[in-house]
C-alpha cells in the first residue's frame, strides 16, 4: 500500500519549497548604480550594460519589481542615460560616496516595502558596484550580481572586483537569468514578455 507522509495522495505530491538562494519578485529591488551620461560612454561594452539593464527594467516593470537608480554627483556627470531613466518610476538619488549607502531614503522606501535582497547592475565594477555591494551585505541584504550589466574601464578591476564581491557572499548571475527566476513559471502572459525580453538580439558595438 502507497501511504504518503505529507498527507497528499500518490496521485498529487507535494511539491518542493522554493530555494531562499532564489529571487522573489515581491522581496527583491532591482539597483541601478550611476548608469549617467559622462561615465557610460567610457565603458567597454557599454551599449551591452545599458540594453542588459534596460531589459532587466522592463522585465521588472512586467513583473511588479521595484526598481531605483542611483546618481554619483549628477551635476558633474550628467543624468542617468534616457533610456533607462524613462524607464524609472523613482526619481535617481543623488549621491557624493562612492557607495550607496548614504541614500537614506532609498533605504525607508526598502524597509517599507519588505526588500529583503537587491540585484544589483551599473557601474563601475570596482568602484561603486563594489563598495555599494560589500555594504549592502554587511546591512543584511542578500545581493545578487548581473554580471552582464556592470562593468568596468579595464578587464583586470571588473574581474577581481567580481571575485571579492563573491568571496564575500554575493551571489553571480546574468539578466536573462533574472529575468526568468523572477518570472518563475511558464505559461502566462507574463512569460511571454519575458521570453521576449530574452528572444532580443544584442546591440551591435561599435
Amino acid at each position: 500500500m502507497n501511504v504518503s507522509l505529507s498527507g497528499n495522495s500518490p496521485e498529487q505530491p507535494a511539491g518542493l519549497p522554493r530555494s531562499p538562494e532564489l529571487m522573489r519578485r515581491e522581496d527583491t529591488a532591482l539597483l541601478i548604480v550611476d548608469v549617467q551620461e559622462r561615465l557610460i560612454v567610457v565603458e567597454p561594452g557599454n551599449k551591452r550594460i545599458v540594453w542588459n539593464i534596460r531589459r532587466l527594467l522592463d522585465g521588472a516593470k512586467v513583473l511588479g519589481v521595484k526598481a531605483y537608480a542611483t546618481e554619483q554627483c549628477p551635476e558633474k556627470l550628467g543624468p542617468t542615460v534616457a533610456p533607462l531613466a524613462e524607464r524609472l518610476e523613482t526619481h535617481s538619488a543623488s549621491k557624493l560616496s562612492f557607495s550607496c549607502n548614504e541614500c537614506a531614503e532609498m533605504f525607508s522606501e526598502w524597509r517599507k516595502a519588505g526588500i529583503q535582497r537587491v540585484l544589483v547592475c551599473g557601474i563601475e565594477t570596482h568602484v561603486c558596484i563594489q563598495q555599494t555591494v560589500l555594504d549592502l551585505l554587511a546591512a543584511g541584504y542578500q545581493i545578487l550580481l548581473a554580471v552582464d550589466a556592470v562593468g568596468a574601464r579595464h578587464s583586470i578591476d571588473h574581474e577581481i572586483a567580481l571575485r571579492r564581491m563573491e568571496a564575500s557572499g554575493a551571489l553571480l548571475t546574468t539578466t536573462e537569468a533574472a529575468l526568468f527566476e523572477w518570472c518563475a513559471r511558464a505559461g502566462t502572459a507574463e512569460f511571454k514578455e519575458i521570453s521576449a525580453l530574452a528572444k532580443e538580439l544584442p546591440p551591435a558595438e561599435d
